[in-house]
């Protein structure tokens, strides 16, 4: 039951990274929000995430693992129903931030939990089934929230979650009752402070860039100059401070230095395409938000169908595996970059299932090679900062991924509309029933006008697209450097 309970509540996290994923086109409707503002939904609660993570230690010793289990499900659910309820942008993003932040505990404690409740012959059969909830969480979320939203609206993808956080409360009220707390526990409030503020500015600087026109805007200076000095004082504090929040003697040890490395590429390629996939398939083609929710659903198959391979294939050289992960990611989004404006359902459906294959593959061996040769002293840590790395980098990939789509569809549009001239011989030869295109009318302008921006904001994700699989690819060099510890 304590492990029926917590793969419950792990899933009901899981399920909070693709859900809104799905509605975001009817959100972007619902709030008159453009791209890259309705993409703040999706990186600031990972912050959130990012930023709440390395306290969980923390908290548990404080105040025993229940109680923040207990507290971060209620607050979770709660937040949850407060983004269905939410009536402006603003509010919406708060409340995903609040979902983030009380989410960010759940699957840490939960893991370490199952791992002590264990004897050490079984923890790989329990962990096992911990890590469906992880899993299956992405696979059923978005096909059901598609359903949802598209029968009623978008904020049925958030008041689903309910039901699913009241059982998962439940279950933690009745099952778990580890209240042991360490007592006065040491918290860096400078260096955590600090690293929060160098990633909430940093992040702003990149989501709102493209919109305010970067360096000529004010606050983006103002972000940029915060960021940097905030990261200045982190870095100096954590050299020079006895307990630092985060510790730089870790970065000695080879593999987990290049570890951190992976994982920050894993993070960048992880959640781009499934923020990506949803605006340009209603945009470009206006898919339904249920076909929408099977895409990012197959998505989740190719994951599970990763994470059962590795079931047997584990006995394989790591670097042969982590190779093959990103080669899965980068053919996949070398096709997706060769789209046309008449993709096929199937098109999506197969490059979403291979590139979520190649997160299944990469994320085994890439656990296991960071922590290959790192003192077991130092795992807790350690593993905060691994997630506290992936995070940050899916979220600034996001970001940078918006912001190079909405360039390229700016500079598009303004060359196309060179061609929308009397003096364009094309325009004039169109015949009889072959007469597409005029410019005798507002009418006419206005669909031609259109069209050349339904092309080009084509070209702006198929850019995009572009720069995840030259990413992709461009890892794979230093996979090769890492060092496998033979048995």
């Amino acid at each position: 039951m304590i492990l029926g309970t917590l793969t419950m509540v792990t899933m009901l996290y899981a399920m909070t990274v693709t859900i809104a994923n799905v509605s975001l086109p009817q959100m972007q409707g619902s709030l008159s929000a453009t791209t890259d503002q309705i993409a703040l939904v999706v990186t600031f609660n990972i912050i959130a995430t990012a930023v709440a993570t390395p306290m969980t230690g923390w908290l548990a010793a404080r105040f025993s693992r229940r109680a923040i289990l207990v507290w971060g499900v209620i607050g979770f659910t709660c937040a949850s129903l407060a983004c269905g309820l939410a009536t402006s942008l603003e509010g919406l993003v708060l409340f995903r931030i609040l979902q983030g932040a009380f989410g960010a505990p759940l699957v840490p404690l939960s893991q370490a939990i199952v791992m002590d409740s264990y004897p050490r012959e079984k923890q790989a059969s329990a962990m096992a089934v911990f890590g469906m909830g992880v899993v299956v969480g992405p696979v059923l979320a978005p096909t059901v929230g598609g359903y949802l939203s598209e029968l009623y609206n978008w904020r049925w993808v958030f008041f689903m979650i309910v039901p699913c956080g009241l059982v998962a409360l439940a279950g933690v009220i009745v099952y778990i009752q580890d209240r042991s707390r360490a007592g006065a526990s040491h918290l860096d409030w400078t260096g955590f402070l600090t690293l929060s503020v160098f990633i909430a500015s940093f992040q702003f600087m990149l989501d709102q860039g493209e919109r305010m026109d970067w360096f000529d805007s004010g606050t983006i200076l103002m972000c940029a100059a915060l960021a940097s000095l905030a990261l200045y004082v982190f870095i100096a504090h954590s050299v020079t401070a006895d307990r630092p929040f985060l510790n730089p003697k870790l970065l000695t040890d080879r593999n987990y230095t290049l570890g951190l490395l992976i994982v920050f590429v894993f993070g960048m390629l992880n959640f781009t395409p499934t923020t990506l996939l949803p605006p340009l398939m209603q945009g470009v083609r206006g898919y339904p938000d249920s076909i929408i929710g099977l895409v990012l659903g197959a998505r989740g198959v190719g994951t599970l169908g990763g994470f059962f391979l590795m079931f047997w294939a584990n006995k394989f050289d790591p670097r042969f595996l982590l190779i093959t992960g990103f080669a899965c990611q980068g053919v996949a989004g070398w096709t997706m970059a060769h789209f046309s404006v008449d993709m096929t359902t199937w098109g999506v459906l197969w490059t979403s299932c291979l590139q979520g294959f190649g997160v299944g593959v990469i994320w085994v061996p890439l656990t296991l090679v960071t922590f290959a040769t790192l003192d077991k002293r130092h795992t807790a840590e350690a593993t905060a900062i691994f997630h506290l790395v992936r995070n940050f980098g899916s979220s600034i990939f996001i970001s940078l991924s918006i912001a190079l789509a909405l360039h390229s569809a700016r500079e598009s549009y303004a060359n196309l509309t060179v061609n929308a001239s009397p003096l364009n011989e094309a325009l004039s030869m169109q015949g009889g029933l072959f007469r597409t295109w005029s410019l005798d009318s507002v009418g006419a302008l206005a669909g031609l006008s259109r069209e050349m921006g339904r092309q080009a904001l084509m070209i702006g994700y198929l850019n995009a697209f572009m720069l995840f699989a030259i990413t992709s690819f461009a890892v794979i060099p230093l996979v090769l450097m890492v060092r496998v510890v033979r048995r």
